[in-house]
């Protein structure tokens, strides 16, 4: 089956034709520029694949946020309030179904990828996990018995409070609550501390700078495993991939569970684990969500 997928990120969107990760026949990457032009360049891409590849079941946009995704709401599949410029109060569904014709799926860049993970990546198999992305900011989609989670918003774990680890006075770098776990282990936090981004440091600043990437994402990951009970987290991203980091972060979540509730799996290897399918997990996570959106009734995972 033909779908379409686009990844609507800040700086561009990366749109594809294909049916999973390994049957990819056709993408392309577009600039984020203001909304009417760069949803024109995603329509053009899309027709051109129709006019010579054959007809697309379904499309599925996996977009930064925050969305509104409550179907029942009159401004479902609209970006709300958000920093990047001239982008919030956009629809995003409306649009792509009236120029493509065609049914449309729609959730988190975030939420995408973890459906993603779930099908073809580090968490397959597995009907309850978290997928983090440690990037810039940070951002966690939930699955859970099957389904991303989705209330009246969907999860903003990234801005969870986390303890302040003993002698740091770093004051965060979140504009909405300083030091919350993305003000604290972001991307963009980490260059605010260090001066220079986590790829650009070495030696014992690296070194120290992993010891509190690695306390922090563990304070913020012990309530994600309290609150959701995942069978596994998964996490991808840039910072995710510092040297050393991962045995850093299991080793910090043991030390903040404290022993409770006492699961050996929460102290196995595969419980906190890389993600599988790196910068395509986001475009492959779209391709789930156009699969969904072109099946009649309930949705599947």
């Amino acid at each position: 089956m033909r779908l379409g997928a686009a990844e609507v990120g800040g700086t561009k969107v990366f749109c594809l034709v294909g049916s999973d990760p390994n049957h990819i026949v056709a993408q392309t990457r577009i600039p984020t520029r203001r909304p009417t032009e760069t949803l024109a360049e995603v329509f053009a891409f899309f027709r051109h694949e129709v006019s010579s590849g054959g007809p697309l079941a379904a499309i599925g946009i996996a977009s930064f946020g925050p969305l509104e995704l409550r179907r029942s709401h009159p401004r479902y599949g609209f970006i709300r309030t958000t920093p990047k410029p001239d982008w919030s109060d956009v629809d995003m569904v409306g649009p792509v179904r009236s120029a493509l014709g065609l049914p449309v799926g729609l959730d988190t860049d975030v939420n995408a990828a973890a459906l993603a993970e779930g099908r073809w990546g580090a968490a397959r198999g597995l009907d309850t996990f978290v997928y983090m992305t440690v990037g810039t900011g940070i951002g966690v989609g939930a699955v859970v018995e099957g389904r991303i989670l989705h209330g009246l918003g969907h999860p903003e774990i990234g801005h969870v409070s986390v303890a302040r680890q003993a002698g740091d006075d770093f004051a965060g770098h979140c504009p909405f609550h300083g030091d919350c776990l993305e003000g604290m282990a972001g991307g963009a936090a980490i260059t605010a501390r260090w001066g220079r981004p986590a790829e650009q440091l070495g030696g014992d600043e690296l070194r120290a700078a992993l010891r509190l990437e690695a306390a922090y994402l563990a304070a913020g990951l012990g309530n994600v495993v309290y609150a959701i009970a995942p069978q596994r987290i998964v996490i991808g991203g840039g910072v995710a991939g510092l040297p050393g980091l991962f045995p850093l972060v299991r080793a910090s979540l043991a030390k903040t569970l404290a022993g409770y509730p006492g699961l050996t799996e929460h102290a196995a290897d595969d419980f906190v684990v890389p993600a599988a399918l790196g910068s395509l997990a986001g475009p492959a996570g779209a391709l789930v969500l156009a699969d969904r959106a072109s099946r009649p009734g309930p949705f599947p995972s």
